[in-house]
Formats: structure tokens, sequence, C-alpha cells
């Protein structure tokens, strides 16, 4: 149920983000990041759920702790008597920007408050919520030792910590972990295959999550029951999963290719060889729960009476799936 004192605190949310984004002056940008903390608290919270309340509070606990770290960088910096330790502040910063966007090994707060949340959260949490924290470290992008650690820890313990869960939310989390770990090195080339790589990442999981959503699925097994009755869903499930996964030929594996493209000619080979593998692994749960969902089909338990899906939801679906190439051919044309 959707209530109006939700679409105040949305707005207000985004609000905060653009306010950090377009900030001229640290404090302003921290201002911004706590506009949106406080506002995204409440749609977080649900009174007759016990489970989304402790999401909210571990979620608002985490981010209070980066924004004071975050705050006493700021001071640190605009203090002279520490000049001689800027590397440090700087490290300190960066780190508490990292820890609100979620990135590894900072990210021990973000599958746990994303398992206990809804979808629309979720999406929220996977998407907005990484986009100020993201441009706020493009600003400060200068320890490249330092970021390179993060993008191998990101990749290195999505894949690992992703290949034993049940839980689609948790899947998504890690998931979302890893692609934070090619979005820090787009970073050291070019904002625009940022900027791609953040909106194609944004467009599948929109996909995703809406068909999540419709059917309330939550767990590996559901998937099985919920897709069998509607071979066309299925496909673009699978389309858009393959694409979240960055395989080619799909829509996902594009801004992947132009991130190696980029880091080949800048000499990073040996970076981008880590990248590839660690994707890797997780490629592999996904394409376990695509190759699943295509095979397994479980009629004998259709007692268990789904709702069919609407025409105009698929046609929404795959009008976010098949438009995506469209927006890629009008991205190529401004690089």
């Amino acid at each position: 149920m959707f209530y109006m004192f939700k679409l105040l605190f949305l707005t207000t949310m985004m609000i905060g983000s653009m306010i950090s984004i377009s900030s001229y002056s640290w404090l302003g940008m921290w201002m911004g990041l706590e506009i949106n903390l406080l506002s995204i608290v409440p749609l977080l919270s649900n009174s007759k759920n016990m489970i989304n309340n402790e999401a909210s509070l571990k979620y608002f606990i985490t981010q209070a702790l980066a924004s004071t770290i975050l705050l006493f960088s700021i001071i640190l910096f605009s203090s002279k008597m520490f000049s001689t330790w800027e590397n440090s502040f700087n490290m300190i910063f960066n780190s508490s920007l990292l820890t609100k966007m979620g990135a590894a090994p900072f990210h021990f707060w973000f599958p746990e408050v994303m398992e206990g949340i809804n979808w629309f959260n979720c999406l929220i949490m996977l998407t907005w919520q990484k986009l100020a924290p993201m441009v706020l470290v493009m600003y400060n992008i200068k320890m490249i030792n330092f970021f390179s650690i993060i993008i191998m820890s990101s990749m290195l313990i999505s894949g690992i910590m992703g290949l034993n869960q049940t839980s689609l939310r948790k899947i998504m989390a890690y998931s979302s972990i890893n692609h934070i770990g090619w979005m820090l090195s787009t970073m050291f080339f070019m904002e625009k295959i940022w900027l791609i790589y953040f909106l194609i990442y944004t467009l599948t999981s929109i996909n995703i999550i809406s068909i999540f959503n419709i059917f309330n699925i939550f767990q590996l097994k559901q998937i099985f029951l919920s897709l069998n009755k509607n071979m066309n869903l299925k496909m673009f499930f699978i389309m858009n999963f393959l694409s979240l996964g960055g395989l080619p030929p799909f829509l996902g594996f594009m801004p992947k290719w132009l991130t190696i493209q980029y880091m080949l000619e800048n000499n990073m080979i040996m970076m981008s060889m880590m990248l590839v593998i660690m994707t890797l692994l997780t490629l592999y749960f996904y394409m376990r729960i695509t190759f699943s969902t295509l095979m397994i089909n479980m009629n004998e338990l259709n007692f268990l009476n789904q709702k069919p899906i609407k025409k105009f939801i698929l046609m929404f679906i795959m009008f976010l799936t098949l438009n995506g190439l469209i927006f890629l051919t009008l991205m190529f044309n401004y690089i």
C-alpha cells in the first residue's frame, strides 16, 4: 500500500542527492547526504513489519557512522595543521563514501539491509542510493592503488559470497557490489562511460525487479513456480538476468566492453584481466539461475493459484528490454 507521505519523502530523498551532487562546498555535500539519509529511513520502515524496521535501523546506524567519519575528514581537510597528512585524510574521506555505497570491504551492512526490505526499496538501494556517493568519489579519485584494492575486493567478495545464496535479494545485493567494482574502474578514464554503465545497470535492474515484484518472488525456488505459465516473460527474465551478468551479446556486456577497451588503452592490462576473471564467478551463479529457470518445470504445483500477468505489464517489460539497444546506439554517438 502506497501512502502519500512516502511520496514526500521520495521527493526529498531525490532532492538530497541532487544537492549533494551539485554542491560547491564539502559541507553542502555532507548536508545533501544527510537529507537523503533522513528521507529514506521512513521509506524503509513499516509499522506492521518488524523486519523492515530492523533493516531501516541497520541502514541508519551504518550511514550515520559513515556521515560522521565524512564530516570528521572534511574538518581535518580544512585544518592547515595537518597538511602533511592529506593522503591519509583522503583515504578516510573515500572510505566513508565507499561505506555509503556498499563497496567491499565496507559492504557488511548491505546484504543484511536488502534482505529485510521490499522490492521497491531494493530498487532504490541498488540504483538511486549509489548515485550521490559515486559522483562524489568521482570528484576525488586520485589514489589509484587504494581504489584498485577496493575494486579487487568488491569483485572477489561479491563472486564468492553470491555463490551459495538462495535469497534473490542477497543475490541482487552481491551483484550490485560486483557492478560497483566495474563502475569504480570506469571512473579512472571517462565520466561518460560511468554514466552509460550506471544507466544500463539501472534499466536492467528495473526490468528484473519488476518481474520479482509482480509475482512476489523472494527465493530461488519461487522463480520455477511463478514463470512456468508465461514463456515470453520467462525469456525476457533470462535475457535481462544474463544482461546483468554482462554476457555477450546482451546489453550489459557493452559498458564492460568499453571499460576493458579504455583500460587496455591506458596499459592497465593486469587490472582488466583480473576484472574479467573475477566476473566469471558472478556469471556462474547468474547462469545457474537462468538454466534452472529454463529447464525446471513444476506443473504439479500449479494449485497455488498464480495470478495471470496483465498484457500491458508484459509489454512494458518488453519495451524496457528492447529500447536499451536504441539507448545504447544514441549514447555511442556522444562518446
